[in-house]
């Protein structure tokens, strides 16, 4: 009974024929996940590509060199200097009884100022003539003698002496005479001089002594100063390095015109002529100081005034002009961007001559007829290609129209179409001289540029 109740073990049961085992499958799925996420990888660093543009030709503004006169002009800094400024100072002392000008008025030369109390003087001089009036006398009688003497000498009745005495005699009456009149003079000059009158024609300044005031001789500040308005002169400082120029043309009796400017350059203020070259140079600065001549008939220049000055040495006749913009400075030194025949640009280097801020001379480099770039120079390089704006300029209004046409709908046409439009807004930008990310155009830029670039450059690179 044990033996039957007793359970039996169950034989081993074997897989079907064709199962791998289980210590193969965890292997294969992490190489198929791996190979997945490869492949995924792939596809996504793929499509994320972008197509890659050729570089657009950048829109610019093209001139062409010129030949042309170039004023040759020195500018500096100048201080108006009047031809005569004189301080009236009394001649001698006393009290100041009256003041013949108001503040601030025109005068002409000999008009009357002031006046000293004159008495005294006056005085003096009566007596200097009672003295002379005697010494005339004694002079008289001493003449008398001596002619009576010079008989009796010739008759051999008098002593020698004596006759020489006399004559010694009438000599000192005659110094005394002589000493007499002079006081008499000295007295009447004082008298002048009591009445001060102008000694050159100008304006009058401020009043410097209140009548009944003490003057004395030379005493300071004196009764008046008058300053001489026009005729004036302007005082100017030139570069050693320019001097040159201006000593040879001045040196030939050229007469080099001056202009003169306000100090904030708004306005012209006078025309004059040089007339003066300083016969020394400012160490310090290296400068020598020019003098020119203002009429100013109408008082605009006032002394000690600082202006701007121009001065005309020479005008350089067919010169080869280009605009100002044009000429660049880095690296290469002075150049310029030169457009060749293929619509590119080349770095080319030049000479540069004298300027009136619009254009500039070339003095070697660069021949009339040729092109170069004058705006939208910002991102150019050699050899660059370029297309120039006047090309476009008799479609510009139509082309405004249509990029911003084509830009309201770049939206919803395909990814080829966006493209273009950004690239014709990006070549519109570059002409009109303004970069997408300031968000503004500058001055002079072209009315068709500027609206592509602010109106459809934004919906075709959402476009794109």
């Amino acid at each position: 009974m044990s033996d039957a109740t007793t359970p039996q073990p169950r034989p081993p049961q074997n897989p079907p024929p064709g199962t791998p085992p289980r210590r193969r499958r965890g292997p294969l799925v992490i190489a198929i996940i791996v190979v997945v996420l490869a492949v995924l990888v792939i596809l996504h660093i793929v499509r994320g590509k972008k197509p890659e543009r050729a570089a657009s030709a950048q829109v610019v503004t093209v001139a062409t060199a010129t030949l042309g006169p170039m004023p040759e002009t020195i500018t500096a800094l100048g201080t108006i200097t009047p031809l005569a400024t004189v301080t009236v100072l009394p001649q001698l002392s006393g009290y100041l009884t009256a003041v013949g000008y108001r503040e601030g008025q025109d005068v002409q030369k000999g008009q009357f100022l002031a006046q000293i109390d004159p008495r005294q003087y006056e005085i003096s001089k009566q007596q200097a003539e009672a003295q002379l009036a005697k010494d005339q006398a004694s002079l008289a009688q001493a003449r008398s003698d001596l002619a009576r003497y010079t008989l009796l000498n010739e008759r051999k009745s008098i002593a020698e002496q004596t006759y020489s005495d006399q004559v010694f005699l009438v000599q000192q009456d005659e110094a005394a005479v002589k000493a007499d009149k002079a006081s008499i003079a000295q007295y009447a000059l004082d008298l002048v001089y009591c009445h001060i009158t102008a000694p050159v024609s100008g304006r009058v300044g401020l009043q410097l002594v209140d009548p009944g005031n003490y003057v004395t001789a030379s005493s300071s500040p004196g009764i008046a100063v008058i300053t001489q308005m026009k005729p004036t002169t302007v005082e100017f400082p030139v570069p050693q390095d320019t001097l040159g120029n201006v000593l040879q043309r001045f040196g030939t009796g050229a007469k080099l015109p001056v202009t003169v400017y306000s100090s904030d350059n708004s306005k012209q203020l006078a025309t004059g002529v040089l007339y003066a070259i300083s016969n020394q140079m400012a160490t310090a600065t290296g400068t020598v100081t020019l003098r020119a001549s203002l009429p100013n008939d109408d008082e605009a220049l006032y002394p000690n005034e600082f202006v701007n000055v121009k001065l005309l040495v020479d005008t350089l006749q067919n010169a080869v002009l280009v605009p100002t913009p044009a000429v660049q400075t880095g690296a290469p030194g002075n150049y310029v961007y030169l457009v060749n025949d293929n619509n590119t640009v080349s770095v080319h280097k030049v000479t540069l001559g004298p300027s009136d801020g619009k254009n500039t001379v070339i003095a070697s480099g660069l021949a009339a007829g040729q092109r170069v770039v004058t705006d939208g120079l910002d991102r150019l390089s050699d050899g660059a290609k370029i297309r120039p704006a006047a090309a476009r300029a008799a479609a510009a209004s139509g082309a405004s129209g249509a990029s911003a046409a084509a830009a309201d709908t770049g939206a919803n046409s395909d990814a080829d179409a966006g493209t273009a439009a950004a690239t014709d807004a990006t070549g519109a930008t570059d002409a009109s001289g303004a970069h997408a990310h300031h968000g503004h155009r500058p001055h002079g830029a072209s009315g068709a540029s500027g609206a592509a670039g602010a109106s459809g450059a934004p919906e075709a690179s959402q476009a794109s």
